[in-house]
């Protein structure tokens, strides 16, 4: 199953989504429309970490059935884990979580749609693409 061309959307954007905080939430709503929203089980997790109800969690538990995921294999997590090694080397701190996601969209060539500033930084580092 290809995911070339979809968005996957970061934590951050859906909280903002979630929130109805603009621009984010008239983009995701646009992405939505045009099917071209993708997930990884990582962000699901974050947000359900986050769930403030049985109500929320019911909503994202739906995630697992409406969004493409991206594929994992051991291989996107140890090169998540090597770019972490190699930034921590360089003294930027970026977690874990963050360098899988990026390696994930990388491997699948999705952009990433986020509000977080240090995956700026990740675009050169792990040659991600950023939906803007």
């Amino acid at each position: 199953m290809s995911v070339s061309g979809k968005v996957l959307v970061d934590t951050s954007v859906w909280i903002a989504f979630f929130r109805k905080s603009e621009p984010c939430h008239s983009t995701v709503l646009h992405l939505l429309s045009e099917d071209l929203v993708c997930s990884a089980g990582i962000i699901v997790a974050e947000l359900m970490q986050g769930a403030k109800s049985g109500k929320e969690l019911g909503v994202l538990k739906d995630f697992i059935h409406t969004f493409e995921f991206l594929p994992e294999s051991p291989s996107v997590w140890e090169t998540a884990g090597e770019l972490s090694c190699r930034l921590r080397r360089k003294g930027i701190t970026v977690g874990l979580a963050d360098c899988y996601i990026a390696i994930a969209a990388r491997e699948s060539n999705v952009r990433i749609f986020t509000l977080d500033t240090h995956f700026e930084r990740l675009e050169e580092e792990a040659g991600i693409k950023l939906f803007s």
